[in-house]
């Protein structure tokens, strides 16, 4: 069974997707972002995948790539187009390649239109395909930037994508009205720009005249993206939190395990949001740890020192995941869930007070 995800990251509309081979557990992202890379390596950390390759449907001028900082996390390969000319990437692709994750793959086929080194990835059965910046959901990338071409894009699309089955579905690289998923037939048949009758004359027309005002990121993006997404001067750490060795889910909480905690206890602030009568009940309670119940923490978070770290408890873990966010909102930045809550603590033997046995 293949393991697929669809990701967005809401600054630039752009779409990454996760694809892996759940016997091996060998995957690949497809167009990752910077900013969006935390949440990418918890979703391939929690999935428990191996992450082999990022691949890139061309050079990118609305967002940096995240490329290489997953590589230096995850030892993952570089792949871009060879006719991107970017620098930095481990494996440099042409048409007709094969991309392997375990037992599937992603056939490269060369879309350029866009740029000259856009491509489009068709999983092996064809049932889907990844378009990139060439064709979007009822529309097509922009022509007038970056060696763009409408007439070698018109070309690309009804050559190397409106080839495929009618049911293979397709997936974009970016999408602004929230829709995330087409097929060829939808496609041929409805696209305003290339569906239809609509001849190689009258799409290079309609696109020469849209006058869209270019990406803002445009000056930063392009030069990173040359570069694999490489920073020219220090890593940004993208708000890492570095008090206490700490996870970061996918839900978006940093969480930190008993183990880790008991490191760092005499440095932070342990916040029990359970009731008072869990915090005095069998479960017992952390030594040291604050009873401040959920339904009370947003009116008494000014009791709570802004210079030192918070973790917060509960039951399960539930509870002060939303403690977590609602101390974030407050203006707190490090902030962590103790992992699994008092029955994890209770259940790896660790000490309560008041607690039964």
């Amino acid at each position: 069974m293949l393991i697929f995800r669809q990701l967005i990251d809401p600054q630039s509309s752009t779409y990454t997707y996760l694809l892996g081979d759940d016997k091996t557990r060998e995957a690949v992202l497809i167009d990752t972002v910077f900013e969006q890379v935390r949440r990418d390596a918890a979703l391939v950390n929690e999935l428990d995948l191996k992450l082999v390759a990022t691949i890139e449907t061309h050079v990118h001028a609305d967002h940096v790539t995240g490329a290489w900082l997953l590589k230096r996390q995850f030892s993952s390969q570089i792949l871009v187009a060879k006719a991107s000319g970017a620098q930095g990437a481990d494996r440099y692709v042409i048409n007709g390649d094969r991309i392997e994750f375990g037992a599937r793959y992603l056939e490269v086929r060369a879309t350029p239109g866009h740029t000259d080194g856009c491509l489009t990835y068709v999983l092996d059965d064809e049932s889907m395909a990844f378009t990139g910046d060439c064709l979007l959901i009822r529309g097509s990338g922009r022509t007038d930037f970056q060696q763009g071409d409408a007439h070698q894009m018109y070309r690309s699309i009804h050559t190397q994508i409106f080839t495929l089955p009618d049911q293979c579905l397709l997936y974009p690289g970016h999408d602004y009205r929230g829709l995330t998923v087409t097929s060829v037939a939808e496609e041929r048949e409805f696209n305003p720009r290339l569906g239809g009758q609509i001849g190689e004359a009258d799409f290079a027309g309609y696109m020469e005249n849209l006058s869209l005002p270019h990406p803002k990121q445009i000056a930063k993006a392009v030069p990173a993206n040359m570069r694999c997404g490489e920073p020219e001067g220090a890593v940004d750490a993208l708000d890492a939190q570095t008090w206490a060795p700490l996870t970061y889910t996918f839900a978006g909480i940093w969480e930190i395990g008993p183990p880790a905690y008991e490191e760092v206890a005499n440095q932070v602030q342990l916040i029990d949001v359970r009731e008072a009568g869990e915090y005095s009940g069998p479960l017992g309670h952390i030594e040291g740890a604050r009873l401040i119940p959920l339904a009370e923490l947003s009116k008494r978070s000014a009791e709570l020192d802004r210079d030192r770290p918070i973790v917060a408890v509960c039951r399960s873990g539930a509870r002060s995941a939303q403690a977590v966010v609602l101390l974030q909102k407050a203006g707190f930045s490090d902030v962590a869930n103790l992992a699994g809550g008092m029955l994890r603590w209770r259940a790896a033997g660790y000490p309560v007070k008041d607690g039964g046995d």
